[in-house]
């Protein structure tokens, strides 16, 4: 029997169910990893583990006695960090330490205190408060406090889906390092693959319908290695798998929609897609990037974020721009849509300098930035009203409503954006993006925002629809997978300050893509290994020369 049991749980709330017939034995010392998308019931099932929710029908044991509310023997950690900005690091762990061993001497829970905090790597940091914390040793301050009540079983609750992918990647090989030390059972929530992989002893799905679906088990030793996985077979075929099953259950098929685009032009020249593209006087060099700068004035003097960005773009090519955090990515995409000054060097699209905002520049944020009290089709219609005054009403409308069906919002038209999922609110900010046909698409960690299902499910969306425009556009993205699978080219920026190209990798898969096919190309771990090889050279800081190749051949 394990030491933890869900015997066919159900849980509801009024007359909606979120988890049905749950049926879960965890062994001691067992590392469970609960994958699934958002809304599923991955948190209401956390929550009944912890006690901190009882189940509509069936039962939760621990060792065999019912759990009916939190205890010390089940550590929790949850997404958000909930410190208390008064105290420094150690103050927020001794608030656990005094609590569960106050029979100790001071002294020794001075002791395990710094025990605890030295575990996560925070004894040079024990004396700052949260404020001068980032978001990652924030979450560390979190772990550790959990440590420090010295719990049974550890369950988390995706804790490191709000941080950047480097420190969510050094988090989660800490967290194996305690598990594997400790041997604490642990039931880890995520939403991401590679993640789980890393994890786990075994993986369960949990399907939309708030049922438990596959199970997998992970049999690849420990320590696992990210960047050696790469050119595991196992990895590779568990990889797969585990997203194949993921897209079949959770991603519905596209919708086709019944609107045909018309034959209309907007205000820059460019022909509504779908039709062949206006023939252009540039094809090559469309965009060119010319010895680009970008100094921002300080008090100790100029900065220099980005420094000699120099890349020319084809017309209709799509370009990824990858590096880590603070490396100036999105920077130059800022300069390229106009919203952000150029200090040095210059930005030509389609033989013009850019100077300024405009409708033939169309960004993506990573947040949509829609207007809450407007539907989503009014949202979209704001701009193509704008850029095409000579279309007729019904035509406008139109170009509104069959981008709108393209991005799967068919029946979500009329919807208040304030009553949209964030993935449904992302749908429409890139159907606002396409509807202007721009001559440049710009998109700036579009799919940030979103769990790991979702983003693969607005992927495959935005392949679809720029197959079809095959407008010029940069994605600036942090996600290694994202980058391949969107780009002919990738680039990879170095670290700032003074970031520059070090690298640029030709993607020669075959398109139309999906996340499905390229997992079973053989090249692509190829491409990926490449892409993860100069992250890493670059992961703590180091600045090599930029490859001699990084300038594109003119």
């Amino acid at each position: 029997m394990g030491i933890l049991q869900l015997g066919n749980v159900s849980k509801g709330y009024g007359d909606t169910p979120v988890l049905k017939d749950i049926n879960l034995d965890v062994a001691e010392g067992e590392f469970v990893v609960i994958l699934g998308f958002s809304g599923t019931g991955k948190t209401t099932l956390i929550n009944l583990m912890a006690g901190l929710e009882t189940p509509t029908s069936g039962s939760v044991t621990f060792k065999g006695a019912p759990v009916k509310e939190p205890g010390r023997e089940r550590g929790v950690i949850f997404q958000s960090y909930s410190l208390m900005p008064w105290l420094t690091v150690n103050g927020n762990v001794a608030l656990a330490v005094d609590t569960m061993f106050p029979d100790l001497s001071k002294a020794e829970r001075a002791a395990k205190v710094d025990h605890y905090v030295g575990m996560v790597g925070l004894s040079h940091a024990a004396t700052r408060r949260p404020a001068e914390l980032s978001g990652g040793m924030r979450q560390r301050v979190n772990v550790a406090r959990a440590l420090a009540m010295d719990p049974e079983v550890l369950l988390l609750d995706e804790p490191l889906s709000a941080l950047d992918a480097l420190t969510r990647a050094n988090l989660a090989d800490e967290i194996e390092a305690i598990w594997d030390k400790d041997k604490k059972t642990c039931v880890l929530i995520t939403n991401d693959v590679d993640e789980a992989i890393i994890l786990a002893d075994r993986i369960i799905a949990l399907n939309p319908d708030g049922t438990l679906g596959d199970q997998f088990k992970v049999d690849i030793p420990r320590p696992r290695d990210r960047i050696a996985m790469n050119n595991d077979a196992t990895f590779k075929a568990l990889r797969a798998q585990v997203t194949t099953y993921l897209m079949d259950v959770g991603i519905a098929s596209k919708v086709e929609g019944s609107k045909i685009l018309p034959n209309v032009t907007p205000i820059h020249g460019v022909p509504a897609a779908v039709a062949k593209a206006q023939e252009s006087g540039i094809e090559e060099r469309f965009l060119n990037f010319s010895q680009l700068d970008k100094v921002y004035p300080t008090p100790k003097g100029p900065l220099t974020v980005v420094e000699n960005f120099d890349l020319k773009i084809n017309k209709g090519e799509f370009i990824s721009l990858i590096g880590h955090s603070g490396c100036g990515k999105s920077t130059v995409l800022t300069m390229a849509a106009g919203l952000n000054p150029i200090s040095k060097g210059a930005i030509r699209l389609d033989g013009w300098n850019v100077e300024g905002a405009d409708p033939e520049r169309a960004v993506v944020f990573q947040s949509p930035n829609l207007f809450p009290w407007l539907t989503a089709k009014e949202n979209v219609s704001i701009g193509v009203d704008k850029v095409y005054p000579k279309a007729s009403r019904a035509e406008r409308q139109d170009v509104v409503e069959y981008y709108l069906e393209r991005v799967g919002l068919a029946d979500s038209m009329d919807k208040g954006a304030v009553d949209l999922s964030n993935g449904m609110k992302q749908r429409v900010g890139i159907a606002r993006a396409f509807a202007l046909s721009p001559k440049l698409l710009l998109l700036d960690e579009p799919f940030g925002m979103l769990d790991s299902l979702t983003r693969w499910e607005l992927q495959e969306v935005l392949m679809e629809v720029w197959s079809r425009t095959k407008v010029t556009a940069i994605c600036v993205t942090h996600d290694v997978d994202e980058a391949i699978l969107l780009a002919d080219r990738v680039v990879m920026m170095t670290n700032g300050p003074q970031a520059t190209i070090g690298k640029i990798t030709d993607v020669d898969l075959p398109r139309p893509r999906t996340r499905k096919a390229l997992l079973e190309h053989p090249d692509y771990y190829a491409y990926r290994q490449e892409v993860l090889d100069f992250l890493e050279e670059y992961e703590h800081g180091a600045t090599p020369k930029p490859n001699p190749k990084a300038i594109a051949a003119e």
